[in-house]
């Protein structure tokens, strides 16, 4: 015999690559590989070709039948053409997750890194942050899709505004303020979808849900039934805030539309907020998907149209692109054959999509010749990834009172921690929900156990706490340990998607638990909340024995860790509540249905979140300590600006009675402020400032008592100061909408404050240099 067969690392050698050429031959073609003969040569295989020139080829050679069964979320595969099928419906809220079918787990992917829930990764206010978790999360999803284990379509961020406390979901938004949904929206989207040049993406976001949706289930209404009526000034004022910022400055690849009506139209069935807002108004590079099965809702459960087909002919006529479901691809042919929808609005609905589908890359052939394709299995869960994970939940981590101060614990002072409560041990419960599969898990125990030695007690079975059995070993364990932590709150059992809670006090008798061992304990007292929506806990905050509260929200896979950090003072806190935590009492007679945000009190209607609600507070929207102490001074920031108007509005006309000028009739691309902040920490620790800028426009009658216009962080070492510039656009962040859901810019003085450093700043209108009062 001769040659290499007799070495054994040759005959190793030759099998390995015998396996490998028969797993490429087995493995199904990409769209447009090479190998596949019959197509690589078509049009919309041509990379160097325009997609949209790409994409007219492709639709061009579908069939009715075709098209159709490419309408839905499980697109149907096309042999002819190369096309396999293909999985739109993929989640990635805050890592990538499995609640979609488009994602699975395991072999090289056993799970993904999961970030905190998105409540609690807004409380850090800290944007940068929240652009390179999507930038993470991305790389994780595009390593899955490598591995055949997901999609490249990610039906997030959900940045619906968190308009009332009771609602399940709100856990999943970036909280009740527009301009911080909005930014979120911005820049989580980034992430996402990458920086690349031209219109190619990483992977498709989807902002979802659009509109005027945040009822799930309340008092016998649910979000199939619900009809949504909101006003004009509403609607420009908070709720299309976060999707126009999402669209014009994230540049998302999607919109989802909502279940719910919005007066007295679905959402998915209404052109003016489809086709001539999301795609018109506001130039939306991407395609529209459905709520799951929402078209089907809106002709079942709402009985919007009378047959099936009407109910697909009205969705796609008013712009949606893709159903989450199988309705469209089950009636749209009918449709097409019975006349009342055109074939040719199909073509135009499927440009969108598979657009998409080209920018990222699924007609390009083999995808580890791509950009990203080199992602992989080490790319997921990797430990910078999961520093990341940590990082994001210290920085999203409130500390609400500290009485004593009682915060930070001392590994030498409380040698054994007492831990208690149903969330003191948890694991799941810390990602939230539309979470896939952690890494691994850093519970609240284990990650105290790392500074001291616990005794532990749950001292409720779960967190409805609904009898009193456990309390004595938790009473016990309190009176033996030199400090109590109490890790109490809620989960998805009390709130969470088609559960809408019903009041905002603690569960069953864990007020009383928390009392119980307050009394009992022999040192310092922590109670840790565990919640996606705001808590009364106004008996903590008044009672001396609990000397500090700290809200964790959803931390994410390492939020033991995170909360162990930030009470032994390894982490100096510097979150701030993205949302108003109310009492109880703030519910009477609010049903969640009502959507007005203005209060009128005449009616006795209290308003809601902290720009229109004024009254009893447990914390209020932005509140959140430090361990140190910060000074803040407006150190430079302008007294006057003129408001250049166009010539052709330059009449007194253009200036109402109410003092107020038009937005679209001032020159606005380059009108905006920059305000110098001096902060100073007198502090004895190093810290995280987080500055947030509210500006109280001149006009009472219709505008919010006060806005967000701008908020940053900075770090700051004790003792130093730090000067920080803020920019501030005038046109966008100055302006009001007035009741005919028209925004304009106030005329007169406008008081804008940083904590309790104030400045006045006056606007006046100018023509060619004139000014006008």
């Amino acid at each position: 015999m001769s040659g290499g067969l007799s070495n054994p690392t040759s005959t190793l050698f030759i099998f390995c690559f015998f396996l490998i050429a028969i797993s490429v031959q087995a493995r199904p073609p990409f769209a447009c590989d090479p190998r596949d003969r019959a197509t690589k040569n078509f049009p919309f295989c041509q990379t160097n070709l325009a997609i949209g020139d790409r994409v007219r080829d492709l639709v061009g050679r579908l069939t009715l039948q075709e098209k159709v069964k490419l309408l839905g979320n499980t697109a149907a595969a096309v042999p002819r053409l190369g096309i396999k099928g293909y999985e739109w419906w993929s989640e990635a809220l805050h890592g990538v997750s499995n609640v979609g079918p488009g994602t699975k787990f395991g072999g090289d992917f056993p799970g993904a890194t999961s970030f905190p829930q998105v409540i609690t990764t807004a409380a850090s206010f800290n944007a940068s942050l929240w652009e390179e978790i999507g930038r993470v999360v991305s790389d994780e999803g595009r390593a899955m899709y490598n591995g055949d284990m997901g999609g490249l379509t990610y039906w997030s961020p959900n940045v619906n505004i968190f308009r009332d406390p009771r609602w399940g979901r709100g856990q999943e938004t970036p909280g009740e303020d527009p301009v911080v949904a909005g930014i979120y929206a911005e820049r989580y989207v980034r992430g996402l979808q990458g920086n690349e040049e031209g219109d190619r993406l990483k992977v498709a976001a989807c902002c979802k849900h659009y509109t005027a949706y945040d009822l799930d289930n309340w008092s016998g209404v649910d979000r199939f039934h619900f009809n949504a009526k909101v006003s004009k000034q509403d609607m420009e004022d908070t709720f299309d805030v976060p999707f126009r910022s999402c669209v014009r400055e994230g540049k998302v690849a999607s919109v989802m539309c909502s279940y719910n009506q919005v007066n007295g139209i679905p959402t998915c069935a209404d052109p003016e907020l489809l086709r001539k807002t999301i795609r018109g108004g506001w130039g939306l590079n991407g395609y529209i998907v459905s709520d799951c099965d929402s078209v089907g809702v809106f002709y079942e459960n709402q009985h919007y149209t009378s047959t099936p087909e009407e109910a697909a002919a009205d969705a796609i006529q008013a712009g949606l692109d893709l159903d989450c479901g199988p309705f469209l691809a089950q009636h749209t042919e009918t449709a097409v054959q019975s006349g009342i929808l055109k074939e040719a609005s199909i073509d135009t609905n499927l440009a969108n999509t598979v657009a998409v589908q080209m920018r990222l890359g699924m007609f390009d052939g083999e995808t580890s010749a791509q950009p990203y394709g080199n992602l992989g299995p080490r790319d997921v869960c990797s430990p910078a990834h999961q520093e990341l994970a940590l990082e994001a939940a210290r920085q999203g981590i409130v500390l609400l009172k500290n009485h004593g101060p009682a915060l930070p614990l001392s590994p030498r002072h409380h040698p054994t921690v007492a831990v208690i409560g149903p969330n003191s041990d948890v694991t799941v419960t810390m990602i939230g929900n539309y979470a896939g599969v952690a890494c691994g898990y850093t519970s609240p125990l284990q990650g105290i156990a790392k500074y001291a030695k616990t005794i532990h007690q749950q001292g409720c079975g779960d967190v409805a706490c609904s009898d009193d059995r456990l309390f004595p070993g938790a009473v016990d364990a309190a009176r033996q340990a030199d400090a109590t932590v109490l890790v109490m709150g809620l989960d998805q059992s009390i709130e969470a998607e088609f559960r809408d809670r019903t009041g905002l006090l603690l569960p069953g008798f864990q007020q009383d638990l928390i009392s119980q061992v307050s009394k009992a304990s022999r040192g310092p007292v922590i109670l840790v909340l565990m919640s996606g929506g705001p808590v009364d806990v106004t008996f903590a905050e008044k009672d001396p024995r609990i000397g500090g509260i700290v809200w964790v929200g959803y931390p994410g896979q390492a939020g033991g860790a995170a909360i162990a950090d930030v009470l032994f003072g390894a982490h100096n806190p510097g979150g701030k509540l993205p949302m108003t935590w109310y009492p109880q009492e703030y519910l009477n007679n609010l049903p969640m249905t009502t959507m007005d945000m203005r209060a009128n009190l005449a009616k006795g209607y209290p308003g809601r979140t902290y720009r229109f609600y004024k009254g009893p507070l447990v914390y209020p929207f932005g509140h959140g300590l430090s361990y140190t102490k910060f000074i803040n001074t407006i150190a430079e920031a302008p007294n006057m600006l003129a408001i250049p108007i166009f010539g052709r509005h330059a009449s007194n006309t253009t200036i109402t009675t109410s003092k107020a000028i038009r937005v679209t009739h001032a020159k606005c691309s380059k009108l905006s402020i920059q305000v110098h902040i001096d902060v100073k920490n007198v502090g004895s620790k190093d810290g995280t400032q987080t500055l947030l800028v509210f500006s109280k426009p001149p006009i009472g009658l219709w505008a919010p008592h006060k806005q967000l216009v701008a908020f940053q962080k900075v770090h700051v070492p004790a003792g130093s100061l730090q000067r920080v510039a803020i920019n501030i656009h005038v046109c966008k962040y100055l302006s009001v909408v007035d009741k005919a859901g028209v925004r304009r810019i106030p005329i007169g003085e406008h008081s804008l404050h940083i904590g309790d450093a104030k400045h006045s700043l006056s606007l006046q209108a100018s023509v060619l240099g004139v000014i006008k009062s």
